[in-house]
């Protein structure tokens, strides 16, 4: 199903009246659309939507199976609104936000749905999910100019820190149970990223509500949606293994000249399992088993 714009999808009820999670994907260009659109389904989302300008194509079997919305995600704050009307549409509902070339994965994701992770989550009275959005690269730039690959696909297994997360209002005290992360290529090539886009983390799972406003830094306006954990253990957290950054870095005049590869001495191939990033600690199972 294919519609105008967002209004006319959410006219026509798009998110629809099911209860599994949602995923919205803003496809900024064409790169791994149609794989990211396989991979959400995969895992166990429904409706996926894809929020893409017009001129970008979807295989057969992609368009069949989600709702196409004509989009421009370049548009500043043109994402956060849209995430947030949605929330708006569909309260109480699980949902999932990310761009193309970017592939979520939590703890045993393999072997289990993500609705079965995210009711475990429910039940442990949370109403959204860390998300760390952990660099993907090509290792062989000559052979992937774009930087992207599957096939090739490596990461940092070191780099990764976090800092205390100030309160303005409360004369810069430390925010409760929140953090800024930081690492991987927005780290290691800073001096090509605006500091108000170095951090790392993502509240990419959420359950909707009315009133619920996605803010310019990936925060929610629930103080409590930002949050790593509830006040007695730790929780589940996921990661979204994404080429982004690095096709940025590539496609950008500024930077792209001064990378020759993106590979350092702490690069590891991607195995594409949750395993890897849990024993990287890229990802918590918290107290799911």
């Amino acid at each position: 199903m294919q519609y105008s714009g967002l209004n006319e999808a959410l006219k026509q009820g798009v998110t629809g009246s099911g209860k599994r999670p949602l995923g919205m994907i803003f496809c900024e260009d064409q790169t791994e659309v149609n794989t990211t659109a396989r991979h959400l389904m995969q895992l166990g989302f429904s409706p996926v939507l894809l929020f893409m300008p017009p001129h970008l194509t979807l295989s057969p079997d992609v368009a069949e199976r989600t709702a196409r919305i004509d989009f421009e995600p370049h548009h500043p704050g043109a994402v956060q609104r849209a995430v947030s009307r949605v929330a708006a549409a569909a309260p109480r509902r699980w949902m999932h936000y990310c761009y193309n070339a970017e592939f979520l994965f939590y703890p045993f994701c393999e072997t289990r749905s993500v609705g079965e992770m995210l009711a475990f989550h429910t039940e442990e009275r949370r109403d959204a999910m860390l998300t760390y959005v952990v660099d993907l690269y090509a290792g062989d730039l000559k052979h992937a100019p774009d930087a992207v690959s599957l096939d090739d696909a490596w990461l940092d297994r070191s780099g990764y820190y976090a800092l205390a997360r100030s309160d303005a209002p409360r004369g810069g005290a430390p925010k409760e149970r929140q953090l800024d992360f930081f690492g991987g290529l927005r780290w290691r090539y800073e001096e090509h990223v605006p500091p108000e886009r170095r951090k790392i983390d993502r509240i990419a799972l959420f359950r909707a509500k009315r009133g619920l406003v996605l803010r310019e830094d990936h925060t929610f306006s629930d103080e409590e949606y930002n949050t790593y954990a509830c006040p007695w253990h730790n929780n589940l957290t996921a990661a979204l293994a994404s080429f982004r950054t690095a096709k940025a870095l590539k496609r950008n005049p500024g930077s792209s000249h001064d990378i020759a590869s993106f590979r350092w001495h702490n690069s590891a191939r991607f195995e594409w399992h949750s395993r890897q990033l849990l024993d990287l600690g890229l990802m918590e199972p918290g107290q799911w088993f």
